[in-house]
């Protein structure tokens, strides 16, 4: 009686163990919008019974189906939750427990991108823009747009090209011209699906370049200034062309011309702002008439202290001086500590000086002064010397000077030994 009264409970105890349903997602239990999904309930029971399935969402009836599978052709946000199910006999009365919760969750694929090593870059430099998909890594091909202004006030976006696109997830410029300078975005698309991403954030490259046709002069010759004063830049090139557009571009990610600016006005190549504000702070250059942009300069607008640093890049071999500069009292010049790229190189001093400059010390500087405060970040370019190629051609001309008397002795032995062997019998 004993031995029967086990057997019954062990048979209890496995029949409920096994009529515990179980919820699958298919492709993923983390998808994204637009995507096809199925959900299935399994009851192991061998096959034996018939079961009608009923399906809850986050703990209420949902009535979207009594079927064992089903699929939502393109889900939305609104169908992430927590699912499970039960089964009862469609010839009985016996029902199943219910299965443990699993989560769906349904999210809008955004796209990031970023650049290495940096946005701001010298004709010659490489750089790369990276594009990746947020909670995924795999099954996208990746599109790379430039952004464009258009007379409408908007922003649109051109495909690069067709070869831009692939699975990798980056764009690579093994040598950046000045063709390069622009506003780029990027966008992704599921393989064997209709999913894309939206656009990615907006990612500037600006390419300072080693001669470039046009220069931007800026009035006061800095690239950072006070507030509430009169800032000029012009575009001027050999010809003296009125050809040439004042652009800028802000944080906000808007691409205007001086004309649109609150308080600019454009005459000829020459924009005038007449009284500047912090949200002037922005990347100007000079566009031409076809479109090419050129000499970029990060313009900053600041109430207190602010950087004196060079508008254009500073040539191999010049010198370097910075200041630091306070609007209230006089003269400007304040005993300030000097860092570059955060690291203090110079401290209480009114102007920091480096002679000779080298490629190494480009990067981003700044000042501070421990009552009045410190200034904002600005990039300093360094560009090779003119007579670094000079030296190289001259090098390479006096090279083939000192070769021309071996190469004529050489010409001269060989046609001599080509007549003896002709006057010689076989």
């Amino acid at each position: 009686f004993v031995f029967l009264v086990l057997i019954s409970n062990f048979q209890s105890g496995y029949t409920q163990e096994r009529l515990k349903p179980k919820v699958t997602i298919k492709p993923d239990h983390h998808v994204f919008r637009g995507e096809t999904v199925t959900l299935r309930c399994d009851i192991y029971d061998g096959g034996v019974t018939s079961w009608r399935y009923n399906w809850y969402k986050d703990g209420s009836t949902s009535v979207f189906s009594e079927r064992q599978e089903h699929t939502f052709s393109s889900v939305t946000e609104s169908d992430s939750g927590k699912y499970f199910c039960y089964g009862t006999e469609t010839e009985g009365s016996r029902r199943s427990q219910h299965s443990d919760e699993v989560t769906l969750t349904v999210s809008v694929p955004r796209a990031v991108l970023s650049v290495s090593p940096q946005k701001w870059l010298t004709e010659g430099d490489p750089v790369t823009l990276i594009c990746e998909v947020n909670g995924s890594s795999t099954g996208w091909t990746f599109s790379w747009f430039t952004e464009t202004f258009s007379s409408e006030s908007r922003n649109d976006y051109e495909l690069l090209s067709d070869s831009s696109r692939g699975a990798g997830g980056k764009y690579t410029v093994s040598s950046a011209d000045l063709n390069h300078t622009g506003v780029y975005v990027c966008r992704a698309e599921r393989d064997k699906t209709a999913v894309y991403t939206t656009y990615s954030n907006t990612q500037p490259l600006w390419v300072t370049g080693v001669s470039p046709p046009v220069s931007l002069i800026i009035s006061p010759s800095r690239t950072q200034h006070f507030t509430s004063v009169s800032l000029s830049l012009s575009c001027e090139d050999q010809s003296n062309s009125d050809g040439w557009t004042v652009r800028r571009y802000t944080d906000s990610g808007w691409l205007k011309d001086c004309s649109s600016f609150l308080r600019g006005s454009q005459t000829g190549s020459t924009c005038t702002i007449r009284s500047t504000v912090p949200s002037d702070t922005g990347v100007y250059w000079c566009q031409s008439e076809s479109g090419e942009n050129y000499h970029p300069v990060n313009i900053t607008v600041h109430f207190g202290v602010i950087l004196e640093s060079p508008v254009h890049p500073v040539t191999e071999g010049n010198n370097l001086t910075l200041r630091c500069l306070y609007p209230y009292i006089s003269p400007p010049n304040l005993r300030a500590d000097f860092y570059k790229d955060g690291s203090l190189i110079q401290n209480q001093t009114t102007e920091m000086i480096i002679p000779t400059v080298s490629k190494s010390h480009e990067g981003f500087y700044y000042c501070k002064h421990p009552e009045r405060g410190e200034s904002l970040k600005s990039w300093i370019s360094v560009r090779g010397s003119h007579s670094d190629s000079q030296i190289s051609v001259l090098h390479i001309l006096s090279s083939a000077l000192a070769a021309c008397p071996y190469l004529i002795v050489t010409v001269v032995l060989i046609y001599k030994c080509c007549r003896m062997r002709g006057k010689t019998p076989e």
